[in-house]
């Protein structure tokens, strides 16, 4: 008998789990409460795979043996209480892709901030010394639908909470947990140490063969490793003192030291700039180090990579004012990184959908660096409430042309206008892909 495999979303995780069901051999049924886009219904037919949009048939749902949920789907909704009730095994697809990897290296990478830039910058560094390595996960393609048509020796796997969530056996041979701050509270019971745990998940699986790559600098990594043990080999990397082994910061050089083979960059000559991308480049360049990459590799990449579409992603110049666009922000967090690394005055378009941000941590950075902020969304108030006495210029706008030509007419000569929401972007846009294509396309039209 054929397994029943019930996959509830049809986004890229949830068509790459089914194509990959498909060819294992699971009797294969897609559920998704919403409209599945067309390209995705185009290849579910091709491949004979049977599926409905804006339902859930409950009978089917309730009956398989096994089902796939999509990140996006909270447990509290009414669709997973059922399922909880009946008892169905629920795993992620990032768990069933890795089903079918195990003869493969995984390296895994998650954190609040930094994900896709560290997941980006590893697999340049996979890719440069020649390795046959897949970059999956929440970037690019989903890690099932890599699995079922080019499989990979090496996948660098972006991974969220929601994706670590509902993992029983996915094990990384390398794990690499950036940093934790507070982001999807909503989904842990406002809870942020129900959050630390699900980033902790990363490594549960792992043995003393396995690496498990940190921030030592981070609190609330720090405070969780007091208490808990982790079983796999520990490699932290911190910019605060020299280590033995691991990533660290000495006379404005980036150390890495694995496998008692230091490798030394200046920090002048990284690629990618700021506070955060030092720990980025570490982390990055521990994991190439414990796959045992070539060091000179590792320091070509770290020297010459380019940065990721959507995230600090340098736009144009016009009349000497700089646009950059790093929509891929998200959250509070991602905001302060961005505004840390800026080394001129700055016009901040910001703003979305608000998932209860506290924007107090930007507030001194707002005060030194922000000339004005250009509010973008359909609820400007929560920005405006906590950020107004902090910068002598506050507007209001609805869309994207209205809030770039606003930033442009408040920037000087020698200023960047910086696009940083610190929110989601549904409100006015489909994704914040789709935000940062039509700030660039606002650019283009000044």
């Amino acid at each position: 008998m054929q397994k029943k495999l019930v996959i509830l979303g049809a986004g890229e995780s949830g068509i790459g789990a089914a194509l990959l069901g498909k060819q294992r051999g699971y009797d294969v049924f897609v559920s998704d409460g919403g409209a599945i886009k067309d390209i995705y219904k185009q290849e579910l037919a091709v491949n004979h795979i049977p599926f409905e949009e804006k339902r859930h048939s409950w009978d089917v749902i309730l009956n398989a043996d096994e089902i796939i949920k999509s990140p996006g789907i909270p447990e509290k909704s009414e669709l997973m209480k059922k399922v909880r009730e009946r008892q169905v095994p629920v795993i992620s697809e990032i768990e069933f892709a890795y089903r079918f990897s195990k003869d493969s290296k995984v390296i895994a990478i998650t954190g609040s901030n930094g994900k896709s830039t560290t997941t980006a910058l590893t697999f340049d560094i996979f890719e440069r010394a020649g390795m046959k390595a897949a970059m999956v996960g929440n970037i690019g393609l989903s890690y099932a639908r890599q699995v079922a048509t080019a499989p990979a020796d090496y996948y660098i796997v972006e991974v969220s909470s929601f994706q670590l969530d509902d993992i029983k056996e996915f094990k990384p041979n390398v794990a690499i947990l950036l940093n934790i701050t507070p982001d999807h509270l909503d989904r842990y019971d406002y809870k942020m140490e129900n959050y630390v745990a699900s980033k902790f998940r990363i490594a549960m699986n792992q043995r003393p063969g396995d690496y498990f790559v940190y921030c030592m600098d981070d609190p609330e990594i720090s405070d969780y490793l007091r208490k808990q043990t982790i079983y796999s080999t520990t490699i932290p990397f911190t910019i605060m003192e020299p280590l033995k082994q691991g990533g660290f910061m000495a006379n404005e050089q980036v150390n890495i030291q694995v496998n008692d083979e230091p490798m030394i960059v200046s920090m002048y000559d990284l690629a990618l700039k700021g506070k955060h991308n030092l720990y980025n480049s570490m982390a990055a360049g521990i994991a190439g180090r414990t796959m045992d990459i070539r060091k000179e590799k590792i320091r070509e990449s770290l020297t010459s990579f380019k940065s990721l579409e959507h995230r600090m992603e340098y736009v144009a110049t016009v009349r000497g004012v700089d646009f950059i666009n790093d929509s891929k922000a998200t959250n509070v967090n991602s905001l302060w990184f961005a505004l840390e690394s800026m080394e001129h005055p700055v016009v901040l378009i910001m703003g979305g959908v608000d998932k209860g941000n506290d924007y107090s941590a930007i507030r001194d950075l707002v005060k030194e660096k922000v000339k004005a902020i250009i509010c973008l969304g359909v609820d400007n108030a929560p920005i405006q409430e906590a950020l107004s006495n902090d910068t002598p210029v506050m507007v209001d706008t609805r869309n994207m042309k209205d809030a770039v030509q606003a930033a442009f007419q408040h920037a000087a000569k020698g200023d960047v206008v910086l696009l940083s929401p610190a929110c989601a972007s549904f409100d006015l846009f489909k994704n914040y892909e789709d935000r940062g294509k039509q700030f660039k396309e606002a650019v283009k039209e000044l």
